[in-house]
C-alpha cells in the first residue's frame, strides 16, 4: 500500500434523520461508513487509519463470514473486499453479499495482488463495483471509494426521487380515482337529472296539448293540427272537414247528477267517439261539453256527413254512468274548405256557427255550414253589442196598453211593455231582443229597470189603474226578485195593490217549488199574479192546481180564429169557465175587432186588451189616451 499523505477529497454522506420533536424530516451530515475486509490486520489497520483520517467511519472484518454477518446488521456505505482469503475468499464472499445488496445498494471494490485480467473480470461479473491491487495507492483507493459513495448517494437520491415519485403518482392516480368517481357519480346524477327534467319537460308538453280529463288533445293541438294540414295543398287530394260537436242535455246531467257524474260522461263519450274514428283523423276536447274533428284524407262532404250522422247514433244511445242512467244527445256542424283557401280561424268559426245552427234547429242533428250562417252570426253580434250599449245609455224604452173591463167600460190596467228605439235600426221589435237578452244574460238587468221604471210612472196615474209588468223566468232563478219589487214600490211609492205581475208557465217548468215559494212572497206583498199566454203550453191547467192567479191571459193566437173556427172558439169559452171556477179574470189579448170584443164579452171574459182600444203608446201619452178612451166611451180609437 501508498504511503503518501497528500491531502485527499473527502466524502460527506447526506442522510434523512427524523426530529424527535415534530418528526419532521431533515438532511444531516454523517460520516461515510466503511467496510474494510481483510485477513491480514496490518493491511486494515492502515487502510482504517487512513480512511478515518479522510472522515470515514471505518468497521473492519476478518474474514468473509464476519464480513457477511456485520452487513446482514448493520448498514454501510461500501465494502473493500480483499480477493484472496483464506475460509470463503473474497470472490464467494462476493457472491454472497450479492445475494443480499444490489451493487447500487452496496458499492463493493475488490482489493487483489494480482494484477491478471481474470480475478478482476470474474468479480466484476460478480458484481463488483471497482477493484484496486496491492500494495494499495490510496489516493487511488481513496478516489474510487469516492466515486462509488458518490455513484452511490446519486443512485440513492434517484431511487429516493423515484419512490418519492412513484408515491406522489400513486397519491395522484388515488386522487385521479377518486375524482373520476366523484365525476362518475357527478355524471350519473346529471343523468338522472337530464332524463328527469326532459320526463318532467315532456309531461309538461303533453298536459299543454292534452285535455287532463278524456286524454284527448286540446283546443291548442287542435289548432296547430289544422293549421299544418291547411299550409300545404299537397296534403290530401280531398278538402279538410272540420266537425264542431256539443253534447245535448249534458247541463242537465251536471246539474242533476253532480259534476263528477258529468266528468265521467264526458270520458266515456270521448272513448266512443275515439274508437269511431279513423287514425288519420284528429280530435280534440275543446273545454266543457264541445269536441272538434278534423277529417284529412276522406271524400267530402259524404265522408263528413256519414261521420255526423254515426256520432249523433253513438252518443245518443243510454249509458250507465257509476250507476245512473244517462242519455244525451250530439248537434255537430261541418264545415269543409281546401287547404291554403282558408284560414284557422275562419274554419273553426265556420264550424262552431253550424253547429249552433243545428242546435237552434232542434238538436240532434247537423248542418253544413253556409255563408249565412256568418251573416246571421254578424247580425247577432252587432245586435249584441247595441243592446249592451243601450242598456248602459238607457236606451230602452216602456209603452203601455191599456186593459179594458168589459162591465164597467173602464181601464183596470196598463201593460208595461219593453221597446227599443235603435238610433240606425229604428224600433228594433221585442221578438228579436228580448230573446238574446235572456241568452246573454241582460234581461235581470233589463227586468229590473222595467220594473222601478213601470211602478215609478204608474204612481202618477189614476188611483183606480195598474200597472202590469212582465217577468222573465230568468228573473225568478238568478235575480232577487222580491227584493227587487219590493224596491221598487218603496222607491216610487207606488202601492202593492196596483202592482201586477205577469209570467209565463215556463217560470213553473223549472223548479216548481222554489218558484212557488217567491210567488207566494209577492202574493203576501199584497201584489196580483197572472199567467200570460195561458192554453199555449203543455199543462197549463194544472199549473191552475199549483198556484191560484189573480188573472188568466188567453193568448191572442186563439181570439184571432175566434169568429172563424170553433176550435179556437171552444177553448177561449173552456178559459172563460176555469176563470168563473177558480175565481179569476180572465183577459183576452189581440182584440182587434169590435165583432172580437163583442163575442169575447158573450164567452165571459172580463177583460180584453189589443189595437181595437190602442196601440202601445210611450208615457208622455197615457194622459191623453187615458181621456180619449173615457170620452168615446170605450170606442175604438181610429
Amino acid at each position: 500500500m501508498s504511503s503518501s499523505n497528500a491531502p485527499m477529497s473527502r466524502v460527506t454522506m447526506l442522510r434523512p434523520e427524523v426530529s424527535e420533536s415534530d418528526g419532521a424530516d431533515s438532511n444531516v451530515v454523517v460520516a461515510p461508513r466503511l467496510l474494510i475486509v481483510d485477513d491480514v490486520e496490518d493491511n486494515r489497520e492502515i487502510l482504517m487509519r487512513r480512511f478515518k483520517l479522510r472522515g470515514f467511519d471505518v468497521v473492519e472484518a476478518e474474514c468473509g463470514l464476519a464480513a457477511i454477518e456485520l452487513i446482514e446488521k448493520e448498514p454501510f456505505d461500501l465494502v473493500l473486499l480483499d480477493v484472496m482469503m483464506p475460509g470463503i475468499n473474497g470472490l464467494e464472499t462476493l457472491k454472497r453479499i450479492r445475494n443480499q445488496k444490489s451493487s447500487s445498494t452496496l458499492p463493493v471494490i475488490m482489493v487483489t495482488a494480482k494484477a491478471g485480467s481474470r480475478d478482476i473480470v470474474e468479480a466484476l461479473e460478480l458484481g463488483a463495483n471497482d477493484y484496486v491491487t496491492k500494495p494499495v495507492d490510496f489516493p487511488v483507493a481513496l478516489a474510487r471509494v469516492n466515486t462509488q459513495i458518490s455513484r452511490r448517494q446519486a443512485e440513492m437520491q434517484v431511487v429516493a426521487v423515484n419512490e418519492k415519485l412513484l408515491k406522489a403518482n400513486d397519491e395522484l392516480e388515488k386522487r385521479v380515482a377518486e375524482r373520476t368517481s366523484k365525476l362518475i357519480e357527478a355524471n350519473q346524477r346529471l343523468k338522472v337529472e337530464i332524463a328527469e327534467r326532459e320526463e318532467s319537460q315532456a309531461r309538461s308538453q303533453y298536459l299543454a296539448y292534452h285535455d287532463s280529463l278524456t286524454g284527448l288533445g286540446n283546443r291548442l293541438l287542435f289548432k296547430e293540427q289544422l293549421e299544418e294540414a291547411l299550409k300545404d295543398e299537397a296534403t290530401t287530394a280531398h278538402p279538410l272537414a272540420v266537425l264542431f260537436l256539443d253534447l245535448d242535455g249534458f247541463k242537465a246531467v251536471n246539474d242533476s247528477l253532480g259534476h263528477s257524474i258529468g266528468d265521467l260522461l264526458l270520458k266515456s263519450v270521448a272513448t266512443k267517439l275515439r274508437d269511431t274514428l279513423p287514425q288519420t283523423d284528429r280530435i280534440a276536447r275543446l273545454g266543457g261539453d264541445e269536441f272538434a274533428i278534423l277529417q284529412i284524407s276522406s271524400a267530402q262532404p259524404a265522408s263528413s256527413i256519414a261521420l255526423a250522422e254515426r256520432i249523433i247514433e253513438i252518443v245518443s244511445q243510454p249509458s250507465n254512468i257509476d250507476g245512473h242512467d244517462v242519455t244525451v244527445g250530439a248537434s255537430v256542424g261541418i264545415a269543409i274548405a281546401y287547404p291554403a283557401t282558408i284560414n284557422t280561424e275562419t274554419f273553426l268559426k265556420s264550424a262552431d256557427l253550424a253547429m249552433y245552427s243545428a242546435k237552434s234547429d232542434g238538436r240532434g242533428t247537423y248542418r253544413m255550414f253556409d255563408p249565412e250562417m256568418d251573416t246571421i252570426a254578424q247580425t247577432r253580434r252587432i245586435l249584441e253589442r247595441d243592446m249592451r250599449t243601450a242598456v248602459m245609455q238607457n236606451g230602452f224604452k216602456l209603452h203601455y196598453q191599456p186593459l179594458v173591463n168589459l162591465q164597467t167600460k173602464k181601464v183596470t190596467a196598463l201593460e208595461a211593455l219593453l221597446r227599443w228605439p235603435h238610433p240606425e235600426r229604428g224600433l228594433v221589435p221585442p221578438s228579436e231582443f228580448i230573446s238574446v237578452a235572456e241568452e246573454i244574460g241582460l234581461i235581470v238587468q233589463l227586468g229590473e229597470w222595467a220594473l222601478r221604471e213601470a211602478c215609478a210612472e204608474a204612481a202618477g196615474w189614476p188611483d183606480g189603474i195598474c200597472v202590469s209588468v212582465n217577468l222573465s223566468p230568468l228573473q225568478f232563478s238568478k235575480g232577487n226578485l222580491v227584493s227587487t219589487v219590493m224596491n221598487a214600490l218603496a222607491s216610487s211609492g207606488l202601492p202593492a195593490s196596483r202592482l201586477e205581475l205577469e209570467i209565463t208557465e215556463s217560470v213553473l217548468l223549472e223548479k216548481t217549488d222554489r218558484n212557488i215559494v217567491i210567488l207566494n212572497q209577492l202574493r203576501d206583498l199584497g201584489i196580483r199574479i197572472s199567467m200570460d199566454d195561458f192554453g199555449t203550453g203543455y199543462s197549463s191547467i194544472g199549473y191552475l192546481r199549483s198556484f191560484l192567479f189573480d188573472k188568466i191571459k188567453i193568448d191572442q193566437s186563439f181570439v184571432r180564429d175566434l169568429l172563424v173556427d170553433e176550435g179556437s172558439l171552444a177553448i177561449v169559452r173552456a178559459i172563460a169557465g176555469l176563470g168563473v171556477s177558480f175565481g179569476m179574470i180572465t183577459t183576452a189579448e189581440g182584440v182587434e175587432t169590435e165583432e172580437q170584443m163583442r163575442r169575447l164579452n158573450l164567452e165571459g171574459c172580463i177583460e180584453v186588451q189589443g189595437y181595437f182600444y190602442s196601440k202601445p203608446v210611450p208615457a208622455e201619452e197615457i194622459p191623453g189616451l187615458l181621456e180619449r178612451l173615457a170620452d168615446q166611451s170605450l170606442e175604438p180609437c181610429l
